[in-house]
């Protein structure tokens, strides 16, 4: 009777050190899966126009800031930037603002599992860091040339064609490689961005549907 019950406490003692480590194992995956998730990737190189840390690749030297944050799946980004870029650029460019881009990816549901978003993301990252003076440029071919949602999306060896095209044959390699895939949906994460585009002045976000912030905007680019 006695070796009987010896033998049930031990068979006791053995399930609960096996469910244990499960439970530990089980655990580890999920840390990992978590990490995994949240992975931003290699970080890029900062130059004097590319912030690797905030995702900026900035124009202009004056005192007020615009951050405009956007996804190249956005239809509504490329419309944006038919309505304003070249006003953003001319007040860059006669210092009455500094502009930060920021290309982030928060619409990868939108391209069938291709994840054009980040991609395309991704790749503008390493024209920034590589040619950022080629950026704009690279930027524009990509809206000109935006796949309808819902569709694959444009292929990463098109985006590295794109690059060598406005000259910034250093990134074809880093395109062709996806190295900074990961990159846009974590600065859309750190930035809270939600939706685009988003636009910030001097670190405070707009809400560009509201009239007095609307035309804050404008009244800074005018």
């Amino acid at each position: 009777m006695a070796q009987a019950q010896s033998k049930r406490n031990w068979f006791a003692i053995v399930i609960s050190i096996v469910v244990v480590v499960a439970l530990i194992a089980l655990g580890a995956v999920v840390v990992w899966m978590n990490n995994m998730a949240t992975d931003a990737g290699p970080a890029p190189v900062s130059s004097q126009e590319f912030d690797a840390e905030s995702g900026a690749i900035t124009f202009g030297e004056g005192k007020d800031v615009i951050d405009v944050f956007v996804d190249f799946q956005c239809p509504i980004c490329r419309d944006f930037e038919e309505q304003f870029g070249a006003q953003l650029m001319e007040a860059a460019e006669g210092d009455r603002i500094t502009l930060a881009y920021h290309p982030v990816a928060i619409l990868d549901r939108y391209s069938q599992g291709t994840d054009y978003s980040s991609r395309s993301a991704g790749a503008a990252v390493c024209v920034a860091e590589t040619h950022p003076d080629a950026y704009l440029d690279f930027a524009q071919l990509l809206f000109d040339n935006q796949p309808a949602e819902n569709t694959p999306g444009l292929e990463t060896s098109r985006l590295a064609d794109y690059a060598a095209q406005v000259g910034a044959d250093d990134a074809v390699s880093c395109i062709t490689d996806e190295t900074y895939r990961k990159f846009g949906a974590a600065q859309a994460k750190k930035h809270e961005v939600a939706g685009t585009p988003t636009v910030d002045i001097n670190g405070t976000r707009l809400n560009m549907q509201d009239s007095a912030d609307f035309q804050k905007f404008v009244d800074l680019i005018s």
